[in-house]
């Protein structure tokens, strides 16, 4: 018996040992981020300037991965089968870890079990926006026109079940206004449609608009979040506008597969809390619309857990749905 508890005893320690090791020695090669959306969007820009900041601040190799497809859904599940080595990573966003969940019917994984919370890296308001000839002025400008003739006035999104387009219906619902959503496979092809007068309105995220915004091809209206977007303090909020209250922003965070050893994930979490309290990563984030938001694992896997639960009621509410 004694014999029993002491070769226990050991291989706990021997184990113990090994896992401290593993995190004290790693990485000891390049580390893979993947983007679960095209080159040049936001998400993929948060990414490299991370990545530079980290290779910058530790010698790592950071090589970005783009895998567009599904909403997201291709590159999330790529990571979370990826094995749990701390070499494969991915930065998912509020669609593919607290939306998709509940918005398609067969999702490849959960991102609660299937998935180890890293950080929290960064949020971002909506902001909604018409072409610079528009003759909408004003949010209430748009939703007068909107009552005026419900249903006429289209709105473009990045994709059906996104942030965008539940915010854009949760708004609609505050106002008491109709407009008809048109989903786009990604940002470009929208925002091209807007300025060339095929659609009205253009809802997404500040990092994907805020270029336009800057060169005048698009007039901003309002932003989303609770508070102005440090980046375009000449917007009023939704809830400045007269929707008291209104607050819809979209997140993105660092996770690694399941069972991601802990001191692995302590480390990473470390590193990229670092790299997010340098002015120049804030800056350059603070310059395409984000704002800085680091967090210990703990509370990312909090903030995901409640955001499944909150959007999932909106889309419960408006019926969205994919296949």
């Amino acid at each position: 018996m004694h014999f029993t508890r002491r070769t226990a005893l050991g291989l706990a320690l021997a184990t113990a040992f090994s896992t401290a090791a593993l995190a004290q020695a790693w990485p000891t090669r390049p580390i893979k981020l993947i983007v679960p959306f095209p080159a040049g969007g936001g998400t993929d820009i948060i990414a490299r300037e991370l990545g530079n900041k980290l290779a910058g601040n530790t010698g790592w190799t950071i090589i970005i991965d783009n895998k567009p497809g599904s909403g997201g859904n291709l590159g999330v599940d790529a990571a979370a089968k990826a094995p749990a080595d701390g070499y494969t990573l991915v930065l998912g966003q509020t669609s593919n870890l607290a939306i998709n969940p509940t918005l398609y019917s067969k999702l490849p994984y959960d991102p609660q079990k299937d998935l180890t919370p890293v950080s929290l890296v960064a949020s971002a308001p909506l902001v909604l926006v018409v072409a610079a000839d528009s003759p909408y002025k004003t949010l209430a400008d748009l939703v007068n026109a909107a009552k005026a003739k419900p249903g006429t006035l289209n709105y473009a999104t990045s994709g059906n079940g996104t942030v965008a387009h539940l915010a854009t219906e949760l708004f609609q619902k505050a106002a008491n206004a109709k407009l008809t959503h048109v989903p786009y496979k990604g940002a470009a092809q929208g925002a091209t449609d807007l300025i060339g007068g095929q659609v009205q309105v253009y809802v997404s995220s500040v990092p994907t608009l805020i270029g336009h915004i800057k060169n005048g091809k698009m007039r901003a209206l309002a932003v989303t979040s609770a508070k102005r977007a440090d980046d375009l303090p000449q917007v009023p909020t939704v809830a400045e506008s007269g929707y008291k209250g209104f607050d819809a922003v979209t997140w993105f965070g660092i996770a690694g597969p399941a069972a991601l050893p802990k001191e692995v994930a302590v480390r990473l979490n470390t590193e990229i809390n670092k790299a997010l309290q340098a002015p120049d990563l804030q800056k350059k984030l603070g310059d395409q619309g984000a704002d800085v938001a680091g967090s210990t694992p703990e509370k990312f896997g909090t903030l995901i857990r409640d955001d499944i639960a909150r959007w999932g009621k909106v889309i419960k509410e408006s019926g969205a749905k994919v296949d």
